[in-house]
């Protein structure tokens, strides 16, 4: 979190550790959220990148704009 907040001063991030499914976690702290942004890991190749269960309740669902970022 140090890095991103260094990278954009000026700009709140937070990090959220909850219990429960990992989608109904995130989306109910994303209430408040101007975006809410999702990791995602490559599978399968460059061609293969696939959205899995969170990314798509995210996408479906979140009250604001969802960015999924790769990791790279």
């Amino acid at each position: 979190m140090a890095t991103v907040r260094g990278a954009a001063p000026g700009i709140e991030a937070a990090h959220v550790l909850g219990e429960g499914r990992a989608a109904d976690v995130l989306l109910a702290a994303s209430g408040g959220a101007a975006l809410l942004v999702v990791g995602a890991h490559r599978r399968g190749g460059h061609a293969g990148r696939r959205l899995g269960p969170l990314h798509r309740a995210a996408l479906r669902h979140a009250p604001c704009p969802v960015a999924i970022v790769p990791h790279i």
